[in-house]
Order: structure tokens, then sequence, then C-alpha cells
């Protein structure tokens, strides 16, 4: 039984296919957990011991391309949240030999913008693109290291959406359970590892 909607070539699960994958195991036990951060009571997901192994960054990369093939995505670009999205998406961009387009904080693009507010918990976010960063017959995947709540992606998916892009996914790193984030994005979604939030 496959996911609804993808191919029959697509995998049949939605993260890590088993733990007995060693690759998966030292993926999952190289990401650092440091609780209390940034407030108390968060149990912080870092990945910078992930991205400070050259072998293991470029094993997490090949993974990420054969599922994105897998899936059967064939993204045209990569869109990368600021900022953990910049560094996957750029790695996965670069291999796919595919255009990557940088989500940004307000006032940090140049050029002409589209700005997407979106809700937190407390308060409001917003993120932007290039008026031309990508347009109708494009397909965006997202790209970011950690999939939470799902705003951030859902943002990034209005703004592609809104310059006729079609968002065809999000992959990511992580996924934290209990977040209802998949619920949230407005696009498929896959995720490596999953941890509890």
């Amino acid at each position: 039984m496959g996911i609804p909607g993808l191919s029959a070539r697509a995998p049949t699960h939605y993260g890590a296919v088993s733990m007995d994958d060693d690759f998966l195991v030292t993926l999952r036990n190289t990401v650092r957990t440091v609780p209390d951060f940034p407030i108390e009571g968060i149990m912080f997901r870092d990945i910078t011991p992930v991205l400070a192994d050259g072998e293991l960054l470029t094993d997490l990369v090949d993974r990420m391309i054969s599922d994105i093939d897998a899936l059967g995505w064939e993204p045209t670009h990569i869109a990368g949240p600021e900022s953990r999205g910049f560094i996957f998406g750029s790695l996965i961009a670069e291999r796919l030999g595919v255009g990557f387009i940088p989500i940004r904080k307000p006032g940090k693009l140049p050029y002409q913008t589209k700005t997407v507010e979106y809700s937190l918990e407390y308060g409001t976010n917003a993120l932007e693109i290039h008026t031309d960063a990508v347009g109708p017959g494009d397909r965006v995947l997202v790209a970011d290291d950690l999939l939470a709540t799902g705003g951030t992606v859902a943002a990034t998916v209005e703004l592609c959406s809104s310059l006729g892009a079609v968002v065809v996914g999000g992959i990511f790193l992580i996924e934290l359970e209990g977040l209802d984030g998949r619920a949230n994005c407005d696009t498929d979604v896959h995720a490596i590892l999953q941890f509890p939030a």
C-alpha cells in the first residue's frame, strides 16, 4: 500500500523505513537533544553534529535525493526557508542540478518581494520571496531541517503557489511528532527521522 496520489514506485512510508538501517541509527544518535532550550520544557533537536560530520552529511543528502526520486517529485526548484533550509535546500538543489530559492525574513531580499504572514503560538511571523523567483510551470520542493507545527512550510507553499508554481512536497531531516505539522503544511511531506516534540 503506497501513499495516496503518488506513483507506484513511491515508498510505502512517510519517514524512516526501519531503525534496523545502520545509517538511520547513526543519524538518530548523532542528533543532539538539548533539554530546556531555548525555553524551559522544550527538547531542542540540535543538528549541528550532523552538519559537522562530512561523511554523515553526504549520506544524508544521498538519502534525501533517493527519497525524492522514489516519491516521483521531480522538482525544478528547491525552496529553503531561512535559515537551516538554506543548508539542506542548497545541497539538494546542487545535487539535482535545479535552482535554489531562498525564503527570507522580511527586509532581507533586495528585489521586489511577495510577503506572507503566518500565525505562531504567540503572535505572527512573515516570510518573503522574490517575485521573479518561480512561476507557472515550475515545480517546487520545500527543504528544511525540521517540521514542527507546519507554519513555515505552509507560508512557503503559499508564497510559491501565489507566483504560479506547483509545490510538489516538502522534505525534512526531522519531523516532531504530536504537533500536527504534517496536516498544516498544505503539501505532501516526507521526513527522514521522527522525534517526539
